[in-house]
């Protein structure tokens, strides 16, 4: 059976934003549960301190590296959780952010939550993500 997702958008002004309100998965016969994914090194190490944008990439490429692992990739985002220790330069740069996942031709349900401070000093963003194939 083929994976089917439904938009449910009672109201459209998020679809601008380049997220859904809501998504109704059928089909799907896998789901993977995504750890925080933050702008760390494969040695561990935390990369790029004081740059938002070099960190959201990062943080997607890590994230697009458990994907893959799961034999899926962005297009099979149906949640994404975003916190940031700054909010209004997350907005600054979301672009970057919104791009990959369009280009992806996905718009997953989305929340954002600004945060103190993350896991790990110096990190500015942390992407988790929920996944079906």
């Amino acid at each position: 059976m083929a994976i089917e997702r439904i938009p449910v958008n009672p109201v459209t002004w998020s679809t601008g934003l380049g997220f859904n309100q809501g998504e109704v998965v059928t089909g799907a016969t896998r789901t993977l549960y995504c750890s925080g994914q933050t702008a760390m090194g494969a040695d561990g190490k935390p990369q790029h301190e004081g740059d938002m944008v070099a960190q959201i990439r990062l943080s997607l490429d890590n994230l697009e590296a458990v994907l893959g692992d799961a034999e899926m990739s962005l297009s099979n985002l149906v949640r994404l959780n975003v916190y940031a220790t700054d909010v209004d330069l997350l907005f600054q740069h979301y672009d970057a952010l919104a791009s990959r996942l369009g280009a992806a031709g996905v718009a997953p349900t989305t929340t954002m939550l600004g945060v103190t401070r993350l896991a790990v000093p110096g990190q500015m963003i942390e992407l988790e993500g929920t996944s079906v194939a």
